[in-house]
């Protein structure tokens, strides 16, 4: 298994190969020593999975195939990447988190605890691409939120608490605490029933 930088592993941690850890950001293109990824105990890590260094990741995590997690990024316990899951770097994430096969995280975004976010969900950082600069602002996604297929969430945008975004959205403002985001653009209505997440 290809390691870089000093990496530390918990106890019972799966690995199917190829898995890469602590690849080095470009800050640490060319240094042999430096710190790679933490990862906590009984994590899953399937084929293609790259951890970049500076990552720091709770414990009963796992991977889907072909994952990627970028520097400076912080992952609390029970969190769930699907298959192709990209998070591009300097994000937090919470803790009992699922993100669905071919989620789309950008650099620094925020995501709470008790997180659900549907396949292929795509969220952003720029306003005016292609930017390339330092202001990028990810969304924050606060505790308890859920987010459906296919949506798109626009760069600084805060998904509220207990909040649901339905699949197919397109979140151009902020969503309130406890409320159903929905169509495109996004449009607020209450919760429908027995939808309520706490």
């Amino acid at each position: 298994m290809p390691q870089y930088g000093v990496n530390q592993l918990g106890r019972n941690v799966q690995i199917f190969e190829p898995v890469i850890l602590g690849f080095p950001a470009r800050y640490n293109l060319g240094k042999e020593k430096f710190q790679g990824c933490v990862i906590g105990d009984d994590a899953t890590l399937r084929p293609g999975t790259t951890i970049y260094c500076d990552v720091v990741i709770g414990t009963y995590f796992s991977t889907g195939h072909n994952v990627m997690v970028r520097e400076k990024t912080t992952i609390g316990d029970t969190v769930s990447l699907g298959t192709n899951v990209i998070i591009e770097g300097n994000c937090q994430i919470g803790d009992h988190v699922n993100l669905q096969s071919l989620v789309y995280i950008p650099t620094n975004t925020k995501i709470g605890s008790h997180v659900f976010i549907g396949p292929n969900t795509v969220l952003t950082n720029d306003k005016y691409p292609p930017h390339g600069g330092t202001n990028l602002h990810g969304p924050v996604i606060e505790d308890h939120a859920s987010i459906g297929a296919n949506a798109t969430i626009l760069p600084g945008v805060t998904i509220g608490s207990g909040s649901l975004v339905a699949a197919g959205a397109v979140v151009t403002k902020d969503v309130p605490a406890y409320t159903l985001a929905i169509g495109a653009p996004a449009r607020i209505e209450n919760l429908p029933s027995g939808a309520h997440r706490s």
